[in-house]
């Protein structure tokens, strides 16, 4: 019975050690949602670098699975949007990243960005900006 109650507790606090590193960190699996139509885009796959920038990659389109960056310049011109790097750049400054960019593969456009976790990790606020506008998504962390 000892030996079961032990297991139990230490299964709950490697449960809530996994909970408070998904709160801090952004690195995972996050569901893109269109702020527009509030539909499931894309999966991107956010890695931290050790000084804490992000980058993000998207490795599952949802709608449309063999669209291309037409509208992208350089090297991403007419790509494949499945595995292309959309986010980089971003550096950790308090509870939020910022400083980074983010590309639009549906405009080609490339605007500065930022981020920050919301509901305990499960959920990332990601901003584009250019000048005094921005758009903003809210992602979901995919388990």
């Amino acid at each position: 019975m000892i030996q079961i109650a032990k297991a139990a507790c230490l299964a709950t606090a490697l449960g809530l050690v996994s909970q408070l590193a998904l709160a801090g960190s952004a690195a995972g699996l996050w569901k893109t949602i269109d702020d527009e139509t509030k539909q499931a885009k894309a999966l991107v796959q956010i890695n931290e670098a050790p000084n804490g920038e992000l980058t993000g990659k998207v490795i599952k389109l949802y709608l449309h699975p063999d669209a291309v960056c037409d509208k992208c310049d350089g090297a991403n011109k007419g790509k494949s949007v499945n595995g292309m790097q959309i986010l980089w750049g971003l550096k950790k400054s308090g509870e939020e990243w910022s400083d980074g960019q983010i590309l639009d593969p549906k405009s080609g456009k490339i605007y500065t960005s930022g981020a920050k976790l919301m509901d305990d990790g499960k959920k990332l606020r990601v901003r584009g900006y250019i000048g005094p506008f921005f758009r903003t998504q809210v992602w979901e962390r995919q388990q």
